[in-house]
Parts: C-alpha cells; structure tokens; sequence
C-alpha cells in the first residue's frame, strides 16, 4: 500500500489551500481517512490519543451488521422461490436475492453520501463518518420491494432533516435511518404495509395454494395468533420481514460484536428486552385481546423488536448519554413498543415510533439524572462542612 501513500501524498498539494481543487479539499481529505489513519499529532493542551476513531467505529458497527444483511439476502430469494413452490439451491436463493437488494444499498449510499459531500463543501468542514452505518441501516430496514426512488427520497428526508438541519454527524437528535422508515410510513403507506411488500414481486407471481405474506405482526395485528410461526422459526428468521430484521440469530451475532468491542451500551441493551418483556406480562395478565395473551418470548422475537434493540436504541448519538439515564431510556423504549403495537393496530411495529419518541426524551433524561447528581454531591459537601 506503500505505493497508494505515495501516490496520495503526491496530488495531495492540488487540494490544499491555493491548489487548483481546493474546493474539493473536504472530499480528498473523507477518501484520504477512508484509506488511511490520519497521521496528525496534536502539539499542546490534554488530549485523548487513540487508534480507534469515529471511522473505525462506524466500521465495527457495519461489521456487526453483515450477518443480518447476508441472511437478509437470502431470505429475500428463499420467500420468492417458496412462494411460487420452486426448488431452488441455497447459492440461488442467496443469489437472487443480492440481485434485489444490492441496488436499494447502492442507491441510499449515493444518495445520502452524495448529500454528505453536498453539505461538507458549503460548509468546508470535513466529511462526517456517520452515514456509513445509516447507508446500511436504511436498506435493512426497508421491505425488499420498495421503489428506488422512494428509497432516495426518504434517504434525503433522512440526512437533511434528520441530520444536516442539526449540524451533521453527533448534532442530530432522531436516528436517522428510523426517520427514513418513519417517512416512508407515513407518505407512502401501501409499500411498507399489507402483505405485498416483503415478498419480492409478490403481486405479480404465481402463488402456490396457501402462502401468505403476511408477518408475523400482521397475524398478530388481525389477531390471528394461529398463524404466528413457533418461536424457533421467529428466531432463525426465514419469515416474511424487512430485509436485515428476521433473523434473531444473526442479529445476537452483532450484538455481540458490540458488546465485545464497546462500541453498544449493554445498559442501553438489556434495558430495552426488559421493558419490553415487563410490558408483555403486564397485557398478559389484562389479557382482553388475543394479541394481549402472546407470551413475552414471542414478542421480542417478532418484527424489528430485537434489531431495534440491539442497533438502534443503542445509538450513542441519539441515546441518553449518563449510565442511570441509559436504564431509563432503554426500558421506556421497550415498554412503549410493545404498547404501541398491541394498542394501536394502525402501527403493527411499535419498535420505530417508541425509539423516535425517546430520541426526542434523551436529552430530558440526561438533565434531570445530572441535576440529581448535582443535588446529591451539593448536600454531601453542605453536610460536611458543617
């Protein structure tokens, strides 16, 4: 790689102040630290020096992804395939389905990059990091037949008003790849609900006698809990879902990526199972509904609870921030998903309006934990002075 070094070092000057592409300089510099760790050192003052930046970050959390995308993939053309009754081998199931989602990744990373690029060179700040995660988080979260375009305008929606309007990467106050979702909710409804939308071409394919698309949440949502798959099936994930959200062993995988790593609060973690399953037994003992009776097992292995959980809640930009208010903040979540989702049939998946919703609470929690603590040590020093 020596040979890249060189070569960088060498068109270095043309973007430097006075080069003839200076004003692309914020772009040389994001592809440069793509490459390469920095190589500046600071000169004076306290600093924190540590081979571990946001890039390498946000790398570690795609990593802990990866088994949730490739499981997604396949899922993708295993429910194609099953639909129609067809044999297929597991590479062409695997294959097919990275034909359909690679183009819904392609396009939320060349828009939201595109986005990022537009903004660092208004500004000549350097380009933020953060949209390599959300670049992946969007299309896993998305069902596999949602347009392209609506996947870039929701994109856009995302990163100017979820992250742009607040200054960029670590400013932000919601997720933004939950408001990309959110926004494609809301505007258009009919490609993210109903059964059509997370069997590829559903609508237009020949299907054998008794297939459903519908998830495991719709069932729940119609209150026909006969049609619920068994948990094992829920928890190995080849169910009808959104492309990165079925498979719970392959998002245990991530989880532990970021727990070994550090790079996911388990307070934020466990919180949010807890509240979640606290809530589940508090409508199991109501139990007016059918839906109220699912046990708590079943509820945190159906829909996005535990990809919410385990990626979203524990955004570190977005989430409380003090270890009390990440208690908190990660079993209020958990509590209100559940209840949205079993109160409110208009929104089968409660995961996405109870993250948004405490996203918009973190900073509250936060304030009234410190305010607390200011409290405390301001009574032991009182007391001990007198």
């Amino acid at each position: 790689m020596k040979w890249l070094r060189n070569y960088i070092d060498k068109i270095k000057p043309t973007f430097e102040e006075g080069g003839k592409l200076w004003f692309l300089k914020s772009t040389f510099e994001a592809f440069e630290t793509f490459l390469f760790t920095p190589n500046k050192t600071t000169q004076r003052g306290a600093h924190i020096r540590d081979y571990v930046d946001l890039k390498r970050t946000m790398f570690i959390v795609i990593i802990a992804l990866i088994p949730s995308l490739l499981f997604g993939m396949f899922n993708v053309g295993y429910q194609y395939y099953k639909a129609q009754g067809i044999s297929a081998s597991y590479l062409q199931m695997f294959y097919f389905g990275f034909l359909k989602v690679l183009p819904i990744i392609i396009v939320t990373y060349i828009t939201g990059l595109g986005i990022e690029f537009f903004f660092a060179q208004i500004r000549k700040h350097e380009v933020n990091e953060g949209f390599l995660v959300t670049g992946l988080l969007i299309p896993l979260i998305m069902p596999v037949n949602v347009p392209l375009w609506i996947v870039a305008v929701a994109t856009a929606f995302a990163v100017i008003f979820g992250k742009e309007v607040y200054g960029g990467t670590g400013m932000n106050v919601f997720n933004p790849a939950l408001l990309a979702r959110a926004f494609v909710f809301f505007a258009y409804p009919k490609v993210i609900s109903g059964d059509f939308p997370w069997i590829y071409n559903l609508q237009n394919i020949k299907v054998v006698d008794g297939f459903s698309g519908a998830t495991p949440l719709a069932n729940a949502a119609a209150h026909q809990i006969e049609k619920i798959p068994d948990n094992l099936t829920l928890f190995i994930g080849l169910i009808p879902g959104s492309i990165g959200e079925t498979s719970k062993i392959a998002i245990l995988l991530g989880a532990f990526i970021l727990l070994f790593t550090g790079v996911a609060s388990w307070r934020t973690m466990i919180s949010v199972f807890v509240g979640g399953i606290f809530m589940s037994l508090i409508l199991n003992l109501i139990g007016i509904n059918p839906y109220m009776t699912i046990s708590p097992l079943t509820q945190i292995l159906m829909g996005g609870f535990m990809f919410g959980a385990v990626f979203m809640a524990t955004d570190p930009v977005t989430s409380a921030q003090t270890n009390t208010g990440k208690y908190i903040y990660g079993f209020l979540i958990g509590v209100l998903a559940i209840l949205i989702r079993v109160l409110n049939p208009a929104y089968p998946e409660g995961m996405m309006l109870a993250i948004l919703f405490m996203n918009a609470f973190a900073p509250l929690i936060d304030y009234y934990i410190i305010q607390n603590n200011i409290r405390k040590r301001l009574a032991r020093t009182k007391n001990a002075t007198l």
